[in-house]
């Protein structure tokens, strides 16, 4: 059976309107944080913004960041450190596997 997109969290699939219905947030809301480059969706032929589910996500968690009085420039920071980490933690276990492996 064929993968289909909407199973893939990094397929774009979903509209600015429609993004803006699921969370309950502002179009301009969406288009500021793209703009500051926090959240930076897919784009159409025709540049329309397309999100994928993890791009909904991260709306969500910067939403929440934002409510608690945080800046743009602090959120996009924090993701940043937030996606640094990620990739260590993967290079530590990759490690940690490698050590196993010569054990």
């Amino acid at each position: 059976m064929a993968h289909l997109p909407f199973h893939d969290e990094h397929a774009p699939l979903y509209s600015l309107g429609q993004v803006a219905e699921m969370l309950q947030v502002q179009q301009a809301y969406l288009r500021r944080l793209d703009q500051h480059d926090v959240v930076s969706p897919s784009r159409t032929t025709g540049g329309q913004r397309r999100y994928s589910q993890r791009d909904i996500m991260t709306v969500q968690h910067v939403t929440r960041m934002a409510d608690q009085g945080m800046t743009l420039t602090a959120i996009r920071r924090i993701l940043e450190l937030e996606r640094e980490l990620a990739e260590l933690r993967t290079e530590l276990d990759t490690a940690r596997a490698r050590l196993a492996e010569l054990e």
